[in-house]
């Protein structure tokens, strides 16, 4: 068996979701940023242990195999048929070897491995990233008892921090949600214009303390059962505490402003507020909920000039005098 420290690659630089640099960050400029914070690629295996002592366990082609035929039970019971699209997964948990060996889901990222909670069997998904990365001090602060119940705080539950630290990584144990707004979307216009609000509330808390996503987009956007959305991926955000107007050149991420495809300097905090725009314009196209009245909203946080976008606390607030002017028989209309 491989050791630790062979267990550990970075990933390559076409990996890396984003070659943004900023003119003044909380990260120490004492080593190598772009080692830290790029993508890792553990051999899961040696780490299978570890991730056991502190209570969860990573999927095995057993899990795999009973997650699948529990799923289909359930179509079956409900007179629906088995896709096709199932049958890959079930396959490569089949063809992984033993019962007990792990079976990584091949539609997550290396960096990525579901599994399970050992006291109750809740859903899991596990994230490694560099301890000295700017995810990590992200995730951590953004978890914080100070701050992780604050009620515009919506990012996804952390259930654990496991460091590794003699191989400098760190394993986010966070509960499983789904991106369920295109399969399943919101059933009446009020309860999708509250998926947005809760966007837009965790933009303005992010903000307020002085952190940037940089990768807004729909993809970082999921959902738990409790109609509770949440936003992930970090991998890309800043922090800026003692930099009261940061600029960044170079940023790439999921949702680009004009400014940066002109390769111009940009304001971080309006690079949010753009994107977010786009993914609201996405998510109505996706879910078939056409608001006329959300262009008063959209249409200056889409502004050319990233000067003269609004911050998120005024795009927040703009949203709420939008809904409330949207009368109730509307807002409980069914889904399209």
């Amino acid at each position: 068996m491989p050791t630790h420290k062979q267990a550990i690659r970075r990933a390559s630089p076409e990996d890396s979701d984003s070659d943004s640099t900023a003119t003044s960050s909380s990260s120490d400029s004492s080593f190598d940023e772009d080692a830290v914070n790029a993508r890792l690629s553990p051999n899961w295996c040696c780490y299978r242990a570890i991730i056991g002592k502190w209570g969860f366990r990573l999927d095995t082609c057993r899990d795999v195999k009973r997650f699948y035929q529990r799923y289909w039970d359930g179509l079956v019971a409900q007179g629906c048929t088995i896709s096709e699209s199932d049958w890959p997964g079930y396959l490569r948990a089949c063809n992984g070897g033993g019962d007990d060996d792990l079976c990584k889901d091949a539609g997550l990222p290396d960096n990525l491995f579901r599994g399970s909670r050992c006291s109750d069997g809740a859903q899991v998904v596990i994230k490694a990233v560099n301890i000295r990365s700017r995810e990590y001090e992200i995730v951590r602060y953004l978890s914080s008892p100070a701050l992780r119940k604050h009620p515009m705080n919506h990012c996804i539950p952390v259930l654990a921090f496991i460091e590794v630290p003699q191989d400098n990584v760190v394993f986010i144990v966070m509960e499983e949600w789904s991106p369920h707004l295109e399969s399943d979307p919101p059933f009446t216009l009020r309860a999708f214009l509250n998926t947005l609000r809760q966007h837009l509330e965790h933009l303005t808390f992010m903000h307020a303390h002085h952190v940037v996503h940089l990768d807004i987009c729909l993809r970082n956007i999921l959902t738990n059962n409790e109609n509770r959305y949440g936003c992930i991926d970090f991998e890309n955000s800043r922090r800026f505490d003692e930099t009261p107007s940061p600029r960044i050149l170079g940023h790439r991420g999921a949702e680009t402003p004009p400014e940066v495809e002109r390769g111009q300097w940009s304001d971080p905090y309006k690079i949010d507020i753009w994107a977010s725009g786009i993914l609201m314009l996405r998510a109505s196209t996706l879910t078939g909920y056409e608001v006329p009245e959300m262009w008063h909203v959209l249409r200056p946080m889409l502004h050319d000039d990233h000067a003269r976008r609004p911050t998120a606390r005024e795009a927040l607030k703009a949203f709420n005098a939008m809904v409330h002017a949207i009368g109730n028989e509307r807002l409980d209309s069914c889904h399209p």
